[in-house]
């Protein structure tokens, strides 16, 4: 018998407390980034209110960022061939909430 060599894979157990697990409501991402990390806001803007809170911030390294990326779209085709397409436009969201975004922060 032949013994595989290789990278042997490890399953990691994930916590989920009461309060992260209860979630928070975003419909704006502001990402940001320097040579070191993504910065992703998450914020909460309300139709008619001139100001969005930030509801969290997520810090991460490069190459985890670009592996979310890809994780992301990989679940937004899944998505999309099951219910259909997202259609995402700027006139549909002015629409919505009242007022233009900052050019380089258009929702994302």
């Amino acid at each position: 018998m032949s013994e595989e060599k290789g990278p042997k894979t490890k399953q990691i157990q994930i916590e989920l407390d009461e309060k992260v697990g209860s979630g928070e409501y975003a419909n704006l991402a502001i990402v940001t980034h320097s040579a070191a990390e993504f910065v992703i806001d998450f914020t909460q803007v309300m139709p008619g209110m001139p100001k969005a809170r930030v509801r969290s911030r997520i810090i991460m390294a490069p190459l985890h960022a670009k592996s979310f990326a890809r994780a992301l779209m990989d679940n937004v085709r899944k998505f999309e061939a099951r219910f259909g397409e997202i259609k995402v436009s700027q006139e549909e969201w002015l629409k919505e909430f009242g007022f233009k975004p900052p050019k380089d922060h258009l929702p994302n």
